[in-house]
């Protein structure tokens, strides 16, 4: 995921984009994004929306992961370490059910 992030910030600076990354913009931004992800399952089925719409999904997929790996890089998050650490959070708020026998 570095060699990735390098590349993105690579671009983005390349463009003289990197002034409105900070991090209020770019949790915006992933949410914005997301937000584009959602709108090719409003008012059809999801078997429906991937059919007529997968490689538009793909992209707007594409740019959440795009925005969260330079927001994960302005806070100096490891998202991998970050998502490790939610799981065993999520194991604890959520146990497995008991089994009956």
């Amino acid at each position: 995921m570095k060699e990735l992030t390098k590349e993105i910030l690579k671009f983005s600076s390349d463009r003289g984009w990197g002034g409105n990354h900070d991090a209020r913009s770019l949790a915006i931004s992933v949410s914005l994004e997301a937000s584009e992800l959602l709108e090719h399952f409003q008012w059809v089925s999801a078997e429906e929306a991937i059919e007529n719409d997968k490689e538009a999904i793909v992209d707007e997929a594409a740019d959440v992961f795009i925005y969260l790996l330079q927001l994960a890089n302005v806070l100096n998050i490891d998202l991998k370490e970050a998502a490790q650490q939610k799981m065993k959070k999520n194991e604890m708020k959520y146990p497995l059910p008991k089994q009956t026998m």
